[in-house]
């Protein structure tokens, strides 16, 4: 039986596509989620897959960057299915055959090459948030008050009102006012 496995990584993104070419390929059964591929540890849907795996089963993928982004993890899975007696295949890789010690090594490889991309978004990632940082970018949320309100929420302080009673003066929760009184700054 073939049992297939599709994810993606945010909840924007479409499982659509995937779904669709499992679809195709004849799976009885399709697990699909939305979950970071950082980790095998927090996909659910991927434990039950594997799970549902029984002797000659197949757990076939959409892609094999799909179910790991880890070259651990890729040799976890490759490990786990072996246990249950079955094999795994990705339709993106027709000619990869998993049966054989040398088709799991290079699926190890693979997922050893997704690891290695996934460390490059990261490093982009982080690039471009220190290149915005130096252009004066602001990352975060908006501040609640602006300098003339934090400048009047401190005048306010003086007066020894309350943070509540402040925070109903400017239209804020009263933990923003806490905040701003207890780091003391203006800025």
């Amino acid at each position: 039986m073939l049992i297939g496995y599709a994810r993606v990584s945010t909840q924007q993104q479409n499982l659509d596509r995937q779904v669709a070419a499992l679809t195709a390929a004849g799976c009885a059964r399709i697990f699909a989620e939305k979950a970071s591929g950082k980790s095998t540890g927090n996909r659910a849907e991927l434990a039950k897959a594997i799970a549902a795996l029984t002797p000659g089963d197949v757990l076939l993928l959409a892609e094999w960057d799909r179910a790991t982004r880890s070259m651990m993890d890729g040799i976890d899975i490759i490990r786990q299915v072996a246990a249950c007696q079955a094999t795994v295949k990705a339709l993106d890789k027709p000619w990869l055959d998993l049966t054989t010690p040398i088709g799991c090594g290079f699926l190890a490889f693979l997922s050893a090459l997704a690891e290695d991309e996934r460390h490059r978004i990261v490093d982009r990632a982080a690039s471009g948030r220190k290149a915005a940082r130096a252009r004066g970018a602001r990352f975060g949320r908006k501040p609640k008050l602006d300098a003339h309100q934090r400048e009047h929420a401190f005048k306010l302080m003086d007066e020894n009102l309350s943070d509540r009673a402040i925070g109903r003066a400017l239209g804020v929760h009263h933990g923003t006012i806490a905040r701003l009184r207890k780091t003391g700054a203006l800025g």
